[in-house]
């Protein structure tokens, strides 16, 4: 049985089917099934993974659960085998059940939600959190209290993207469904949604984007000022400064641009 369609009929009618449901979970745990993918230079949602998900909510009940000498009560259980899937998790990081993590990801006690995706030797630092169907490419690093936002409703909504080899530093924040591009470089405390402008300063006049950092921009907090009734007010803004450099490998650009634009990670 395609897993996907069912999943369409349950949520059109409201009905609940273990089997299924139960599936279509799996799926999205073992990496077999995605909630978004990039297909001809464009992320896609797949929605029946998100119906699925919801679907699962609806479906389980909450109950204790113990995992070593910890002790919860959730509907959700927690990530289990990460010896046999080659992933490193450090007490008291959790992964929820329907989350997949690549072989190399490396999990420090943070939190990975349900649906989400991690690549292949992807970091994800101390507290930082990946919220509920984000998509996290390879060789990413997550620096200590980046906050990925989830993206679970309504289904066909685009969840938080961040590409290979981005760098995000700590605490910043990157909600509503925006797209972080392949090697981006974002400075700690920088906040990115949908609504807030992404403004590259490098050239002699600004170019301004929404939702979406251009690939290996390196990219810091900003203000700009708006006029109000009871006065002019700066309002929070992210500014492009620079390209991280092609001609070196990961690690040694990275470190050069931290250095170039004064950027601590």
């Amino acid at each position: 049985m395609d897993v996907a369609p069912r999943i369409d009929e349950l949520w059109e009618s409201g009905a609940l089917d273990a089997a299924t449901i139960e599936e279509a979970i799996a799926l999205l745990d073992r990496g077999e099934a995605r909630v978004a993918e990039k297909r001809d230079g464009e992320w896609t949602v797949n929605e029946w993974t998100k119906k699925a998900i919801l679907l699962y909510f609806r479906l389980r009940r909450v109950e204790p659960l113990d995992v070593g000498g910890l002790h919860f009560l959730d509907k959700i259980p927690v990530k289990r085998d990460y010896a046999r899937q080659g992933v490193r998790v450090v007490p008291p990081g959790v992964a929820r059940y329907g989350s997949f993590l690549s072989e190399g990801v490396v999990l420090m006690p943070g939190y990975v939600n349900i649906g989400a995706w991690v690549g292949p030797r992807t970091m994800v630092d101390t507290w930082a959190t990946v919220g509920s169907c984000a998509q996290i490419g390879a060789d990413v690093h997550l620096s200590g209290g980046v906050g990925i936002g989830g993206v679970l409703e309504p289904p066909q909504a685009r969840p938080v993207v961040v590409e290979d080899g981005a760098f995000l530093g700590s605490r910043a924040v990157v909600v509503e469904g925006v797209v972080v591009g392949e090697g981006a470089v974002i400075a700690p405390n920088v906040v990115l949604s949908a609504s807030v402008p992404i403004i590259d300063v490098t050239g002699p006049e600004p170019i301004e984007y929404r939702g979406y950092v251009p690939p290996r921009s390196v990219v810091l907090p900003g203000t700009r000022p708006k006029e109000y009734p009871a006065g002019r007010y700066e309002l929070p803004c992210a500014l492009v400064v620079g390209e991280r450099s092609a001609s070196t490998d990961l690690k040694t650009s990275l470190n050069d641009v931290l250095r170039e634009f004064e950027i601590a990670s």
